[in-house]
């Protein structure tokens, strides 16, 4: 046989198991209600209704608690770019007093020189 003719078949034998893995079955008798049963057993047996609550607060002061770290830190991240931004524009003031002082005195040497 030819090469593509095996892999042919070998896909061809692929779908066939696939369609049989997923064809639609009934379920089994009696399924619906087992799992019912179950699901009621663990609700009264695992929590008791006021644990069931407490749980919940602990998760909504949890969910609270971060919250407030994350819009403190970034409060805080917003305070230090102000910050980082005033310390620039400060900078740039102070360089341009000293240029312009340096050319005031570029100009007064020049008048000076020029009489």
């Amino acid at each position: 046989m030819e090469p593509n003719a095996i892999e042919t078949k070998e896909v061809e034998e692929l779908e066939r198991r696939l369609r049989m893995a997923l064809a639609r079955r009934p379920a089994p008798l009696g399924l619906k209600q087992r799992v019912l049963t179950q699901a009621r057993k663990r609700r009264l047996m695992g929590q008791a209704p006021q644990q069931g609550r407490g749980w919940m607060l602990q998760r909504i002061a949890a969910s609270m608690l971060l919250a407030a770290l994350f819009g403190g830190f970034a409060v805080y991240r917003q305070q230090e770019e102000r910050r980082k931004g005033e310390a620039a524009r400060e900078q740039v003031l102070t360089a341009l007093r000293i240029t312009n002082r340096t050319l005031d005195r570029v100009s007064e040497h020049l008048a000076v020189q020029s009489k």
